[in-house]
C-alpha cells in the first residue's frame, strides 16, 4: 500500500507516474532505508520540508545500486503527484538550489514540452553551483545551468530515461512557443554598436592628418638639398644680442609683478575651498561610519538572539508562505 500511486492520480504519458522510473532502479528505491523511514506518508506540504535537506543531486551509485535521497523524493512526488502551482513555486525558488532542481526534474519528467521550455529555460541564468553524486559514490561540481542543458537535450538524466518532448525550432514554427531571448543578447548587440562606431571613426580619419601625425614623408620624391644661396644664415653681433636678452628678461619681470597679486588672490581662494570640501567629506564620512557601526551593532544583536534552529525555522517559514502553506511552529 505505501508503494502505490494516490487514487486520484493522473496517468502521464500514458502510463502511471511511477512508471517513468524503470522497474529495477524503483525496487532498489523501495527497499532502501531512506524510502522507508523518511518517505513514508509524506504530503506535499511535508514534501517542502525533506526538499530543503538535500545536499546533493543523483540518481543512483555503487555496485549494488543504491538510489540517493534526491531520487526518492522524485518517485514520492511522482507517487502523489503534487499540484502545479508547487511545482512552479519549487522552480521559482532562489533560496534552496535544490528544491529548484527537484522541482525541475518533475517538470521535465511529466509536463508537456510547452511547459519545459517555459519553466525551465529562464534557469539558464542561474550559474549556482551543484554537488552531483556519480555511479562510483563520488562527488563532482555542476553548475545549475549545466544540470537544466542536460535536462532538455540529453535522453538520460540522474539514471532516468526522460520522455521525449518537441524540438523547439517545432514548436517555433508553428507559433505556440515564442523564439528565445537569450540574456547575452545585449551584451552582444552593445559590442556590436561599438564596433560599428570605432569603424565609422577609423573611416573618417583623413589621410592628410594621418600622414601630419605619423610624420609621413613620401619616399618616392628624393630629399633635395637646400640651395646654396639659402645655405648662409646671417649671424648677430654679439652686442645686438646682449640687448635682446635684456629686454627679454625686463618683459617677464613685468608681466610677473602683475600677475603675482591675481595669483595670491586665486591660490587662497583654491586652498580655502580645498579645506572646506575636506572638511565636509571627513564629517560625512565620520557620520557613515557611525550609522554603519550602529546598523551591524544590531543586526549582531539579533543573530545572536536567535539560534541556528530559529534561523532555519525562519527561512522554512518564508518558503511555506510564498507556497500558501501554514508556518511551522517554534
Amino acid at each position: 500500500m505505501a508503494n502505490r500511486t494516490v487514487k486520484d492520480a493522473h496517468s502521464v504519458k500514458g502510463t502511471n507516474p511511477q512508471y517513468l522510473i524503470e522497474k529495477i532502479t524503483r525496487t532498489r528505491i523501495y527497499e532502501c532505508r531512506y524510502w522507508k523511514e523518511e518517505c513514508f506518508a509524506l504530503t506535499a506540504e511535508l514534501m517542502v520540508d525533506k526538499a530543503m535537506e538535500l545536499k546533493y543531486v543523483g540518481g543512483i551509485y555503487g555496485g549494488n545500486i543504491k538510489p540517493t535521497p534526491f531520487l526518492c523524493l522524485v518517485l514520492k512526488m511522482l507517487q502523489i503527484q503534487p499540484e502545479k502551482d508547487i511545482v512552479v513555486e519549487f522552480i521559482r525558488n532562489e533560496d534552496f538550489k535544490y528544491v529548484r532542481a527537484l522541482g525541475a526534474v518533475y517538470m521535465r519528467l511529466t509536463g508537456t514540452a510547452i511547459d519545459c521550455y517555459k519553466y525551465l529555460e529562464p534557469l539558464y541564468n542561474d550559474y549556482r553551483k551543484v554537488r552531483r553524486m556519480n555511479r562510483q559514490g563520488e562527488f563532482e561540481v555542476v553548475h545549475m545551468d549545466e544540470f537544466i542543458d542536460e535536462l532538455l537535450r540529453e535522453e538520460r538524466a540522474l539514471d532516468i530515461i526522460l520522455p521525449r518532448i518537441q524540438k523547439r525550432n517545432v514548436l517555433e514554427d508553428t507559433n505556440l512557443l515564442d523564439p528565445r531571448v537569450s540574456a547575452l543578447d545585449e551584451d552582444i548587440e552593445d559590442m556590436e554598436t561599438s564596433d560599428e562606431e570605432d569603424a565609422m571613426k577609423d573611416g573618417n580619419r583623413s589621410p592628410v592628418g594621418d600622414k601630419k601625425r605619423s610624420g609621413y614623408r613620401d619616399t618616392d620624391r628624393p630629399a633635395r638639398s637646400p640651395s646654396p644661396r639659402y645655405r648662409r644664415s646671417r649671424s648677430r653681433s654679439p652686442r645686438k644680442e646682449r640687448h635682446s636678452k635684456r629686454r627679454s628678461r625686463s618683459k617677464d619681470r613685468d608681466r610677473g609683478h602683475r600677475s603675482s597679486g591675481h595669483r595670491h588672490k586665486d591660490d587662497d581662494d583654491r586652498r580655502h575651498r580645498s579645506k572646506k570640501s575636506k572638511h565636509d567629506h571627513r564629517h560625512r564620512d565620520r557620520e557613515d561610519r557611525h550609522r554603519d557601526r550602529h546598523r551591524d551593532r544590531d543586526r549582531g544583536r539579533d543573530d545572536h538572539r536567535m539560534s541556528k534552529e530559529e534561523l532555519e525555522i525562519k527561512e522554512a517559514n518564508e518558503l511555506r508562505a510564498k507556497l500558501g502553506m501554514a508556518p511551522l511552529r517554534p
